[in-house]
């Protein structure tokens, strides 16, 4: 039996059975609806028939909306537009069925909803959130792996880029400080009370992380006289990481090298 987990007065929750050391304890599925209206499904996730027909009988889906590309929240798009009907939208058109691309700044009405797309690139290029103005008291917004409901996100370098997160981090914050604190609806793990706060950590995190990379660097070149790897300042900047995130770990350096070198 599914599993769902209620929110807000618009959403829920059902999680996939994907656990791992990039996914957590799984693909936050979101379906989201005005009572009395249709639904639109965010993020399927991946090929679990189950899940998927799950998603498929939580109402009418509208629409189905994917925050980027990894297959851990595409995967089972094809097949839930196959159960629905509904048009799948996401920014890369061949992530999209009978649906357009999405776009930064639009405005989508389905579902007895108006959901304002958000452009939050650097996990990935591709990478949006989705903000529900009337999802609670203040509103909520759908992070896809941009902040997750625990720990931190990998930036998918080369797609994704340092730069560009920083700018979406403060895109988020803004929007969180708005007003009252806007709920946080991650990929990954738990959902949060508080995005402006959320945002904030995440800032401060990579400046810290920035600030060893930094020192990691002029370090290791002082002692060498040649330049770096990635893997050499991973293994000094992430020691205490576990072995199966240690490729992760690497690709968010190399962004943090581009970052600096830029």
């Amino acid at each position: 039996m599914a599993d769902w987990q209620e929110i807000g007065p618009l959403s829920r929750t059902l999680r996939a059975d994907n656990p791992g050391p990039m996914t957590l304890d799984g693909t936050n599925s979101y379906v989201l609806g005005a009572p009395g209206a249709g639904v639109v499904v965010v993020d399927p996730g991946p090929q679990l028939e189950g899940h998927l027909s799950a998603l498929a009988a939580a109402g009418r889906v509208e629409l189905v909306l994917i925050t980027h590309h990894h297959a851990d929240h595409t995967e089972g798009s094809a097949r839930l537009h196959e159960l629905t009907g509904a048009p799948v939208r996401a920014v890369r058109p061949e992530h999209c069925h009978s649906g357009e691309p999405l776009r930064g700044g639009e405005l989508i009405r389905a579902a007895g909803l108006d959901i304002e797309v958000l452009a939050t690139p650097g996990h990935t290029s591709d990478s949006v959130c989705f903000f529900l103005k009337n999802d609670g008291a203040h509103g909520s917004v759908l992070t896809g792996d941009s902040v997750l409901g625990r720990g931190t996100t990998v930036l998918d370098y080369p797609d994704g880029r340092l730069g560009d997160y920083l700018g979406s981090l403060e895109q988020l914050r803004v929007l969180g400080s708005a007003g009252g604190p806007v709920t946080v609806l991650p990929g990954h793990g738990p959902v949060l009370p508080d995005l402006a706060a959320a945002a904030s950590a995440y800032q401060a995190h990579r400046m810290e992380r920035l600030e060893q990379v930094r020192g990691a660097l002029a370090s290791l070149r002082s002692e060498s006289g040649a330049e770096p790897s990635a893997a050499d300042i991973v293994a000094v900047v992430y020691g205490d990481v576990p072995a199966n995130v240690l490729g992760a770990a690497e690709l968010s350096v190399q962004a943090q090298l581009e970052y600096l070198r830029g």
